[in-house]
This record gives structure tokens, sequence and C-alpha cells, in this order.
């Protein structure tokens, strides 16, 4: 069985999502760690309780990017992993750390690639007087949330909402295109080329596949 490595940094819903799928199949692979740049992340508890290996990594302790990244590096390839899967996994990782395992990075980002990449993209996109926003899976490259984009997911945006409503809605799309990707990618059917997202053989649009799917969508 192909394995995964997670990184996180925070609450955990996503990896909840990827531990899900993987329990009953619809990931055919083993997250065989999670490891947490933060000893306080709630997703350390969520992969406890799955009974999954954690490794806490503070970076706080670490003055020097490049030496985090070397010791997460070495950690990482003492478990083989097929896929890393960043799953809020709120750093941003040294291009020799990419280069490492250049290919097999995945990322999931809280808008719609290439608008708002970074932090805070919910907010921006309400400042923005936005009408949808959603969430994108890319591979992950040396430039910040630029990596070839995979798939996608728009949810609307109302009048009236907050920032809460909106974050809540975007992350009922994150947790199913997530999956999706991962299994895409474990399967063998999805993989990057010359910065590109090729999923069965073919070279996928620069917004990747889009899920218009808003079935979710109650409000």
């Amino acid at each position: 069985m192909k394995k995964i490595i997670v990184l996180i940094s925070g609450v955990g819903e996503n990896l909840q999502s990827l531990i899900n799928n993987c329990i009953i199949g619809s990931i055919n692979a083993q997250i065989t760690a999670v490891i947490s740049n933060k000893i306080d992340a709630y997703g350390i508890i969520r992969a406890q309780k799955a009974k999954i290996p954690v490794i806490c990594l503070e970076s706080k302790k670490f003055i020097n990017r490049n030496v985090y990244d070397t010791i997460l590096m070495n950690i990482i390839k003492q478990y083989s992993p097929d896929l890393i899967a960043l799953a809020g996994f709120m750093r941003i990782l040294t291009p020799c750390f990419i280069n490492s395992f250049k290919g097999k990075i995945l990322n999931i980002h809280p808008s719609l690639l290439p608008k708002y990449p970074g932090l805070f993209t919910h907010r921006k996109a309400i400042k923005n007087n936005d009408i949808e926003h959603g969430a994108s899976v890319h591979f992950v490259t040396k430039d910040l949330d630029c990596g070839p984009v995979i798939i996608q997911a728009k949810v609307p945006i109302f009048k009236k909402d907050t920032e809460i409503d909106v974050i809540k809605r975007v992350k009922i799309q994150e947790n199913n295109i997530y999956p999706l990707a991962v299994q895409w990618f474990i399967s063998g059917r999805l993989n990057m080329q010359y910065n590109n997202a090729v999923l069965d053989g073919r070279i996928l649009p620069k917004q990747g596949y889009i899920n218009n799917n808003l079935s979710n969508i109650t409000k």
C-alpha cells in the first residue's frame, strides 16, 4: 500500500478528511505519519485518535529555516512516502526541500488560484466584493501558491456573508476535493510534468479540473 505523510499546523480538518477517506478506502493508501510544526495543533489529537504516528517538530525552536527544513526532510525520507500532503501547514518550504520531493507535494489553498495566494483569502474576497470564492488543490513548487492547479471548487459569496460564513462554505468543498486529488495521485492518474498538472495523460487547464457541484451549499 502506498504511503502518505501529512504536514499540519492547526485544527486539522483537512487531515481528518484524508484520514476518513483512507479508512473507507476512497484513498487507497496509508497515512504513515503526521508531522506538526506546532505542539498545540489540534490535528495532533486527530492523528492520535486514528492511531497514526505523530512527530512534533516545533518551528519556533529554529531560527534558521534551512536547518528546520533539512531536519524535516530527513525525517520524512525515513518513511519513504509516495506523497506529502500539506493540510494547513503554515510554513513556506525552502527550494531545497521542495526539490527533494519534486512532484510529490500537494497543498490545499482556500482561494481560486491564481487569485489570492497567501493568507486572509476569505477576507480579501469579501473586501473586493467578489461574488464567488473557493478552494484549489495544487502541486507545490518553489513559488508560493503558484504550482500547477489540479482541481478547484467554487462557492458563492452572498451580500450579508461574514468571513466565518465564507470559511465554513469553502471548508466543505476543501474536504471534497482534497481527498479526490490525493486519490488521483495515489492511483497513478495524476502527476506533474514540465510544471503542468497532468490527469489521465492530459494537461489540465490553468484552473485545473473545475468542480461546480454546489450541492452541499445550504445558504
